[in-house]
């Protein structure tokens, strides 16, 4: 099974241009992921879908980018996103309690979305009535493999001006919930446009980078009062991540859209040396 994940797209940053770059970003990331070979098998938009919550006229522009392709697509909120306005474009996506959560069930690993945005608030939430959803999704398929899907990544990334506090409530009550399940393969996140991954509550967290423009890497303190003009946003390249679950494990690629410059292809030359590792891997 092969899961794309896109994150960050933060349509309508231009208001009023549907040729806005960030709308460029997204069509050429889903131009890459079409053309691959194999294809994904779906693909997971893991929040900030737009910049402004109530841009009714941005979500209806990612619906229309949407529109042709040959995967399903699954949406689920960030801090950027509304979800009235969200609701209005995508009423057949499911909700709990108001909340936009549910269960991608096609496939060998089952599929957890999780909405971590409050209104009002940058940073993630994760309140006892999304708990409580979790906890009783987990314990329908205990044994099943499962893939959490969520905006925020819950732990402390080295980012001081956007990691998240691992001391904090929400964080708390997930790690607590996800602690409790022994068949949860991996959560995958968005939000830091970057990729990163480390551990928590005892299994994988792996965040996607951004199609819009990426943040800098800087791991140094920063002082909200001083102003030191260093590098925040940097025009990388569109990125996305691939999920690949083996039968056993899952193996995330990162990659970016666009041309690649090509050093070697598979050619007679390089004949001997694919032989050779296929013969030591027992193919």
């Amino acid at each position: 099974m092969l899961i794309a994940q896109i994150t960050d797209l933060h349509l309508g940053f231009a208001p009023g241009d549907p040729d806005e770059p960030n709308r460029r970003r997204l069509d050429e990331t889903l131009g890459a992921l079409v053309a691959m070979t194999p294809r994904p098998d779906l693909l997971l938009m893991t929040g900030d879908l737009v910049e402004h919550g109530d841009d009714r006229v941005a979500y209806a522009r990612l619906r229309q980018a949407l529109a042709d392709l040959p995967f399903p697509a699954y949406p689920l909120p960030g801090n950027h996103d509304g979800r009235p306005a969200f609701r209005k474009v995508f009423p057949e996506t499911p909700a709990s309690d108001g909340f936009i959560q549910y269960a991608i069930e096609d496939g060998p690993v089952r599929i957890l979305a999780l909405d971590t945005l409050e209104e009002g608030r940058h940073g993630g939430a994760f309140c006892e009535t999304r708990a409580a959803w979790l906890r009783a999704r987990l314990a329908e398929q205990p044994e099943r493999p499962t893939l959490i899907a969520l905006h925020h990544p819950p732990a402390e990334t080295g980012l001081s001006w956007m990691s998240e506090n691992p001391e904090a409530a929400w964080v708390k009550r997930l790690e607590d919930v996800v602690s409790a399940a022994s068949n949860v393969v991996a959560l995958v996140a968005g939000h830091l446009h970057r990729p990163l991954v480390t551990r928590f509550a005892g299994t994988l967290l792996v965040v996607c980078p951004a199609t819009a423009p990426q943040l800098a890497l800087d791991l140094g303190t920063i002082d909200p009062e001083r102003p030191d003009a260093r590098p925040m946003v940097v025009a990388d390249p569109p990125a996305f991540a691939l999920h690949l679950w083996t039968g056993r494990r899952l193996v995330t690629h990162f990659a970016t859209a666009g041309e690649h410059d090509i050093i070697a292809r598979f050619g007679p030359s390089l004949q001997p040396l694919v032989r050779a590792l296929a013969g030591e891997r027992g193919g």
